[in-house]
């Protein structure tokens, strides 16, 4: 009974397989729901081609399809005026704006590559990938053809100087722009200073040694046109550094040595008298003006006035070996003139000469030693602008610190030089002083004193230098100027009639005092025209 009672062995071990069977059927299920909710969710998404790893839960991929290709990005379009360049290795926005300046309406790089980025979904950074594809705006159809504005003789120009350097550069259209804000109409930007060094593109087989910091003279011409400013392209034109130097058998002679002659220790005159130093400045002239420019002004149209005067020798002495005095220098600027003007003239463009302020005074010394002669200079040009920087007049008049009388010396020039010029027609329009050389008194009210009594002295217009392009005065005078119409210029503007004068007192030229003390005595002796420096700048 006892044993009838006991189950048997191999029944007891089935029943446990059984129960252990059961239990893990319930785990494997449950573990199988589990992962379909986790992949119902989202959080488990084995890729599509995986195969279960019966021993863990692990999945092996497999390559996807190879018929399935990555879409290329969308092609970019240039807008119409645009150009699309494709980057290079080592390509920056800066290089590739330097590449395409001479293509585009830009007038410098800098500002170029500031519109490239803007073109460019303002595109950061300074590095192009390459392969990259950019949109270049601002493209020309074809070079810029610019037209002089023609103005009349008397128009009131209100100009600054600006250096070639200057006048191509980012700062510079600054400076153009806020002259033309403050009340400024003109500017007069350097072709070729008296290094001798042209700023621009210029074919002639004396231009050697170009450097150029205006890399398109009409581009320059248009921008100043665009801020409805008339332009004036200054070259210097005797005093000519680099043509002595790599043209010696141009420059003025030494009787003693035959070599070139130097001015107190420096070689910078070519022979004013030199057909071919002649031609050489007329061709660049002509060019300039065809260029599109307002007005063509010539600087340094002397002979040099310092230095030993005896031992320079000339080429105009030396053609007429019988006669060595028959042609005196001013005959020889005067002739030169009339050469260029016929030249300059048909362009439409004005024609105007700097010369000394010194030259009012029609000293013998004076005449003798620049050729000068201001009587017949004004019958070859439309403009005369002396020179007449109150500090500049040292030893004259007997005032210690003529940098701090611009009333006096301001006065006393126009005078003299509207009586000299009196009825030939010229336009007096003088350079003034925009610096603080030799004077404490350089302010805002120097500057507006100046303007003042050139205007009621007959003046029409002024021009400003600073070699330093420092025009922070002017800046400040322009404005309170402007408001007192009539009182220091008329307001003339390029495309407009001017407005009447306001009915306020005009000083009227009277003549010079004959017995005015100039501090040298009226001789040719160059011991004392040496103590009266009279430089350009």
């Amino acid at each position: 009974m006892h044993n009838r009672s006991r189950f048997p062995l191999w029944r007891i071990h089935l029943s446990q397989f059984r129960l252990s069977k059961s239990r893990l059927s319930i785990a494997s299920i449950t573990v199988f729901v589990f992962r379909l909710a986790i992949m119902g969710f989202g959080l488990f998404s084995p890729p599509a081609a995986a195969v279960q790893n019966p021993h863990g839960v692990q999945f092996v991929p497999v390559k996807a399809d190879a018929t399935k290709k990555p879409e290329p990005p969308a092609p970019v379009i240039a807008p119409p005026g645009s150009d699309l360049y494709l980057a290079q290795r080592g390509d920056s926005i800066p290089s590739v704006a330097r590449k395409y300046l001479k293509r585009t309406k830009y007038l410098t790089s800098t500002e170029l590559a500031g519109a490239i980025r803007e073109a460019n979904h303002d595109r950061q950074g300074v590095f192009l990938k390459s392969g990259e594809q950019i949109i270049i705006p601002g493209i020309l159809e074809g070079p810029i053809v610019e037209k002089s504005v023609p103005v009349a003789r008397d128009f009131e120009v209100r100009a600054i100087y600006l250096t070639g350097v200057m006048a191509g550069s980012d700062h510079g259209m600054r400076i153009i722009r806020h002259w033309r804000e403050v009340g400024g109409n003109a500017v007069v930007f350097d072709i070729k200073d008296s290094d001798g060094i042209v700023n621009i593109a210029f074919d002639h087989p004396l231009a050697t040694g170009q450097r150029h910091y205006i890399s398109d003279l009409p581009k320059l011409i248009r921008f100043l046109h665009s801020e409805n400013m008339h332009a004036i392209a200054r070259i210097a034109i005797f005093r000519d550094e680099h043509l002595v130097i790599s043209h010696p058998e141009l420059a003025v002679k030494s009787r003693r040595t035959g070599e070139s002659w130097r001015e107190n220790g420096k070689l910078v005159w070519t022979d004013p008298s030199n057909p071919k130093v002649q031609d050489y400045d007329i061709a660049l002239a002509k060019f300039v003006a065809q260029a599109g420019v307002d007005e063509v002004q010539f600087d340094y149209v002397r002979f040099p006035a310092e230095g030993d005067q005896k031992d320079a020798a000339f080429n105009y002495q030396t053609e007429h070996p019988d006669h060595p005095t028959k042609m005196q220098r001013s005959e020889v600027i005067a002739n030169f003139l009339d050469r260029a003007y016929a030249q300059i003239h048909p362009t439409g463009a004005l024609f105007s000469l700097d010369v000394f302020g010194v030259m009012a005074w029609q000293r013998p010394v004076d005449l003798l030693h620049t050729g000068q002669d201001i009587v017949a200079m004004a019958k070859h040009c439309d403009v005369i602008s002396p020179m007449i920087y109150p500090s500049h007049f040292f030893g004259m008049d007997g005032i210690a610190h003529p940098g701090d009388a611009p009333e006096h010396f301001i006065g006393e020039s126009m005078d003299r030089f509207m009586l000299i010029t009196k009825d030939s027609g010229v336009v007096i329009r003088p350079w003034l002083q925009a610096f603080a050389w030799r004077t404490k008194t350089y302010s805002p009210k120097y500057v507006e004193v100046q303007i003042e009594v050139a205007k009621q002295k007959g003046g029409i217009g002024f021009l400003f230098w600073n070699a330093n392009n420092d025009y922070s005065k002017p800046y400040t005078a322009m404005p309170e100027m402007r408001a007192a119409k009539g009182r220091y210029f008329r307001g003339d503007e390029v495309g407009a009639k001017p407005e009447p004068p306001a009915a306020t007192p005009i000083g009227s030229a009277v003549a010079p005092n004959a017995t005015v003390e100039t501090g040298l005595a009226p001789s040719g002796s160059d011991s004392a025209h040496r103590a009266q420096k009279i430089w350009r700048h």
